[in-house]
């Protein structure tokens, strides 16, 4: 089971996004001001080019008008003084004026300013990774050509269509990764899987970190191996026809992860059924009769059974999320992710957005949050993670995870010194909370989940990772090991 973090604000089922194009709001109003600015010097700068061709064209037209009547009778007129006297000075002086005032650059100011603003410019990199959004979210969601070229899109206040050259620029964007991954991936459902691994194989020698091959690989392997097996206890006719199902379609009940979250994303996940519904409830939390919220208990709500998954609502007033916006913005930098193999921490394309971490003793706002999360999970957050605040913007996504450690990732928060991620709390509006860790401390594969890209404006979250280490007596160990 893989859950997906909607831009609506509801945890729902899911899985797998592509990785890409990455920014902050911020940056993009910024960017938004930076145009608007360049555009101010450039009216400046044109206000100035023509007040400096109206002086020419007065002077152009005044020495018309002159040469005009001189040319008629050159003698007659040269032979007055005072017009010899301003022919010489109009030849010797003026006309040198005139072109200092032709060769004079009024654009001194406008490229001063365009070349300071330059260093806020996005790269190539960034045009890149914003076309690779619009194809994300053109995938994700099922839209058609004409409604992302016209820019009819759900919610949007301000429309803007793409020009046949825009649309140019998002095809060029394709690499051969890109094609190698679609690739596979429609061979696969035909049902060669032998071509299927080919093909992955090739895409992981250009792309060795590329996630969702890597675990497409494994899947495949697997499948192949398992296959392996099946033949070798089974006649040469069986076999055969074994491989010859193979070849027209095994997978014929297997759903690819990223399908599965794509169909999410959309609303066309996984429904519970009645039966289990009925085992949901809404109740008031005193948290364990905590003093702070007996007279005055927090909302809560079964947002799901397995894994179970508590909903809190109205439990971080506006003004609280106002103060941790503008406490994260100054420091929003690429988010990072846990590199299991060297347990520190990186940037990964699978996730895309940008997050500030906030400790509790720099702001009372933060502090309060924080024991609010305890006082409500019974918890101890002395040994959790800063608070994190991560902003999505236009395609922002964070691919299918899990928050805690595998077994085959045993140094992954070896430098906190505070064991695995027991549990996750969420801020989005309301917030969730669950276990990543059984009792036993053993990881629960059901809690993988990811965030759907945006498909319109932007998405401000903030989480809370809670550590095994302090928790000995707030949540004992069980003897069963999925319990």
């Amino acid at each position: 089971m893989i859950w997906c973090i909607l831009v609506v604000g509801f945890l729902l089922p899911q899985s797998l996004a592509d990785p890409g194009f990455f920014t902050s709001i911020g940056q993009m109003t910024d960017l938004i001001r930076t145009e608007k600015d360049l555009v101010t010097s450039l009216k400046d700068y044109i206000k100035a080019e023509e007040d400096k061709l109206e002086q020419i064209k007065k002077w152009a037209e005044k020495l018309d008008q002159l040469t005009s009547t001189a040319t008629k009778d050159p003698e007659g007129f040269v032979g007055h003084p005072v017009n010899a006297f301003k022919l010489m000075k109009r030849l010797n002086t003026e006309w040198s004026e005139l072109e200092n005032l032709v060769l004079k650059d009024m654009s001194d100011g406008f490229i001063s300013n365009l070349t300071i603003q330059r260093q806020y410019f996005p790269n190539d990199e960034d045009q890149v990774g914003a076309a690779k959004a619009l194809l994300r979210l053109q995938d994700t969601y099922n839209l058609d050509t004409d409604t992302i070229s016209k820019g009819d899109l759900p919610g949007v206040k301000h429309k803007s269509f793409l020009t046949v050259e825009d649309c140019f620029e998002l095809v060029s964007t394709i690499d051969k990764v890109s094609v190698l991954d679609y690739l596979s991936y429609a061979v696969y459902q035909q049902g060669d899987l032998d071509k299927a691994l080919l093909l992955t194989k090739k895409l992981l020698e250009l792309d060795p970190e590329h996630q969702r091959a890597n675990g497409n690989l494994k899947y495949f392997e697997y499948i192949m191996a398992k296959e392996k097996d099946a033949n070798k206890s089974a006649s040469d006719d069986q076999s055969d026809q074994k491989s010859h199902r193979r070849k027209k379609g095994f997978a014929a009940d297997y759903l690819p992860e990223r399908q599965k979250y794509e169909m999410l994303c959309r609303g066309e996940g996984i429904k519970m059924t009645p039966r289990r519904q009925k085992k949901l409830f809404c109740r008031y939390h005193d948290g364990n009769r905590n003093p702070k919220f007996i007279l005055a208990p927090a909302k809560q709500e079964d947002e799901w059974d397995k894994p179970r998954i508590i909903r809190f609502h109205d439990i971080i007033s506006d003004a609280e999320i106002e103060i941790v916006k503008d406490l994260a913005k100054p420091r929003l930098s690429r988010a990072t992710v846990h590199d299991p193999e060297t347990g520190k921490l990186t940037t990964a394309q699978y996730r895309v957005s940008k997050s500030a971490w906030l400790s509790g003793y720099e702001n009372p706002v933060v502090s309060r949050i924080n024991m609010r999360i305890q006082d409500l999970t019974g918890l101890d957050v002395s040994t959790a993670e800063e608070l994190q605040v991560a902003n999505y913007g236009v395609g922002g996504q964070y691919e299918p995870h899990f928050d805690f450690a595998r077994k085959d990732e045993p140094d992954a928060f070896k430098e906190l010194g505070t064991g695995n991620r027991i549990a996750t709390w969420l801020f989005y509006g309301t917030a969730v909370f669950w276990y990543n860790l059984f009792a036993s401390g053993e990881g629960d594969y059901s809690t993988r989940h990811a965030a759907c890209p945006v498909l319109v404006g932007n998405k401000w979250v903030s989480n809370k990772w809670l550590h095994e280490r302090g928790q000995e007596f707030r949540r004992p160990c069980t003897l069963s090991e999925l319990e």
